[in-house]
Parts: C-alpha cells; structure tokens; sequence
C-alpha cells in the first residue's frame, strides 16, 4: 500500500487524524500496555521506572507535539534532545525493534487508516534509530 504522504505530516493534519489528544492518549496507553505483556519488550520495559506515570506522560507529550499538536513537552520538560535523552541506556537493534514492534502492535489497536498507520511506523523509525547508543 502507498503511503498517503501528503495528507501527514503538514501542519496538524497527523495530529487530527489520530483524532487529537484523546487520538494520542490511546495510542500511548496501548503502546505501555503492550510494553508490560510483551515478552520480546522485557528487556526495555526493564530500562523504565517501576511506576511509568513519568515516560508515559513524555511519550504522550512528546509524540502530541512531534504530531503537530500542541507542543506538551516542550512546555512541560523543555526542548527534546533524543539521543542526548537516551544516552544513558543501553539501546541496540535488538531494543530498538522491540520498541518499534510495540509501536506497531499499539496501531494495530486503533481505528486509523492503514495508510496512517504506514506512515506513523515510518516516520517513528527515525526517532527510533536517534535513540541507538550501540
């Protein structure tokens, strides 16, 4: 299938398409709820705090504003250095895909068009590999 490029990706158009804040908001909590049943995601949900009240709400922030949304992060943590936030952990392909694969298995779980869904995978992968330190 085509990825529908230029219906995303300009100005709030991704953000409105995973229907806005409450569109981002399910998708984090499907992503976190995969996380913590996933045995492929064991090794990464073990680089998170116990209680991930905190990376749930930077992922939801985080991913309003990279949407197009309002920028939540930034208004609340500050600017976003990916690499720089992730270089204390130990993330390889190996995590980087079982990240990813969480990703993927979360917008299975919405209601978004199949071309959306492309396209978020796609677009995710470059945050994804920012994240690699090995």
């Amino acid at each position: 299938m085509k990825i529908n490029s230029t219906a995303y990706g300009q100005g709030d158009s991704t953000y409105q398409a995973v229907g806005g804040d409450d569109g981002v908001k399910k998708l984090v909590n499907a992503f976190y709820d995969i996380m913590e049943t996933m045995p492929r995601a064991k090794e990464i949900r073990a680089m998170h705090a116990a209680d991930l009240t905190e990376t749930h709400d930077k992922l939801y922030r985080f991913l309003s504003g990279w949407m197009g949304g309002p920028r939540l992060y930034k208004e609340k943590y500050g600017s976003i250095n990916i690499p720089e936030a992730h270089q204390h952990l130990s993330i390889g392909v190996e995590e980087r895909d079982a990240w990813m694969c969480c990703m993927r298995n979360a917008l299975k779980k919405q209601p978004y068009p199949e071309d959306l869904k492309e396209y978020l995978l796609d677009q995710l992968s470059l945050p994804a590999e920012a994240c690699r330190t090995k």
